[in-house]
């Protein structure tokens, strides 16, 4: 495994100077989870078998993505998961759906268990300054009636909104400047982040209000996704960050996971719980 701080911590630029809290604690890490996304070719054949070997891997914790969840029977995917001990603190729901099926959203939410709704992507059109600020409005106001659902909401990032800068001014500063802090919390994927040139010890603490959850990659030298530990994003210190404090869920993803997948979810998982201690 590849976890020296020496490695990509910091993305671009040199290394800022790391305000720390005690390491990560057991609790915090308790429940490591997994974005069912890394593994939606399987997912969507066979659901239940799945799910099985995930929760037989150690995962506690899920987040549906993909893998069209949406269109199963989440009651049964429900009872799958009490049966295997695994629970799914939140689901991605994208904004299309939300905007015109909202209701039957919540319901999607709430069935499968989770507490958070989050919005994982925007498709082009919403990728530039007119799509951008019309949309904004509309995080704001799903936050709202999610909160009245009793469900929290939550934004999940690649690397368009911090390269995108019309006027000199990113797209993720725009939503932080223009959505509601109280209401609408961030899903930070690390590896977007980095790959957009972010410094992530900074980004992280500037976060930290706002942060819900980590999507946990990891990047090669080339740049490409890896399994978690076998690539150079240092977690541990990022972890260790006081900006961290607050994060609530760790879930693993790696969007190009090489077949069969169950391996390199293993590898992802066994590297995270190494962190716990």
């Amino acid at each position: 495994m590849m976890l020296s701080r020496r490695h990509l911590l910091a993305g671009s630029g040199a290394v800022a100077a790391l305000a720390f809290v005690p390491a990560a604690s057991a609790a915090q890490l308790r429940a490591i989870g997994l974005q069912l996304y890394t593994i939606r070719d399987i997912f969507s054949k066979d659901p239940v078998g799945t799910l099985g070997k995930v929760a037989q891997i150690g995962y506690r914790e899920i987040e549906f993505g993909g893998g069209g969840y949406d269109g199963m029977d989440h009651a049964m995917l429900r009872r799958t998961m009490d049966k295997l001990g695994l629970t799914a603190p939140s689901v991605h729901i994208g904004y299309d759906a939300l905007l015109k099926q909202f209701d039957q959203s919540v319901t999607m939410a709430k069935t499968l268990g989770a507490t958070t709704v989050v919005l994982p992507y925007m498709t082009a059109e919403h990728r530039n300054e007119a799509g951008w600020n019309a949309a904004l409005p509309n995080f704001n106001r799903f936050a709202t009636e999610l909160k009245k659902a009793g469900l929290g909401f939550a934004y999940h990032n690649h690397d368009f909104e911090f390269t995108t800068k019309p006027g000199g001014v990113s797209l993720y500063d725009r939503l932080l400047k223009e959505t509601d802090p109280a209401l609408v919390k961030v899903e930070l994927d690390l590896y977007w982040a980095l790959h957009a040139g972010e410094n992530l010890s900074t980004l992280i603490e500037r976060l930290a209000p706002r942060l819900y959850a980590y999507h946990v990659k990891d990047m090669r030298p080339d740049r490409s996704m890896t399994a978690v530990g076998q690539g150079t994003i240092d977690f541990g210190a990022l972890f260790k960050l006081k900006g961290s404090a607050g994060v609530r869920h760790f879930y693993v993803e790696n969007d190009e996971a090489p077949a069969p997948y169950l391996p390199d979810i293993t590898t992802s998982f066994r590297t995270l719980r190494a962190l716990r201690f």
